[in-house]
């Protein structure tokens, strides 16, 4: 698949059949995340995978906005770790640029995900450290689930000339 196609056809997923995601992908969609620019290359990242159906189920209790993760088969909640880091200010940067390397993967595989934003939410971050045992100086950013789409993708032309500026505003 074309580049433009994987960008163009990305779409944040709700529905999502029955069938499992095999580790390799998701280790390829993960490899993928990790393979996004940081500040200093400090990489502060960590990705916790959680296929556990009990955990995903508790998560909608988490998170009111990410009730897709039950049809999931796995999701991945992205996480900072700026303690020790060189440029420690810049760890939201980091993990956004390798969630969207993340979602771009999975589209580029076939597979259907949502951003859903945990970071800043004092609960939700609260709330992910308690079910997956998560460290304190560890943040839960960002939670993807990731499956089949239930239904296909069709692509969209965003692009919009007056959010462009030349030069100057």
């Amino acid at each position: 698949m074309e580049f433009s196609e994987v960008v163009s056809t990305r779409r944040s997923i709700r529905a999502y059949t029955d069938q499992d995601v095999d580790a390799a992908t998701v280790e390829r969609v993960l490899r993928a995340a990790m393979s996004a620019p940081s500040a200093g290359n400090q990489q502060p990242w960590h990705f916790v995978v959680i296929r556990d159906r009990q955990r995903r189920e508790a998560i909608p209790a988490i998170h009111p906005y990410a009730r897709m993760v039950l049809q999931a088969p796995v999701a991945i909640l992205v996480c900072g770790d700026p303690e020790g880091r060189k440029y420690p200010q810049y760890w939201q940067q980091d993990c956004s640029a390798a969630t969207q390397n993340l979602l771009l993967a999975a589209r580029a595989e076939g597979l259907g995900t949502v951003w859903c934003g945990v970071y800043p939410n004092e609960e939700r971050v609260a709330g992910f450290r308690r079910l997956l045992t998560i460290p304190a100086h560890i943040l839960p950013f960002a939670l993807v689930p990731l499956g089949w789409p239930a239904t296909p993708f069709k692509s969209e032309d965003r692009y919009n000339a007056l959010a462009v500026h030349e030069e100057t505003w």
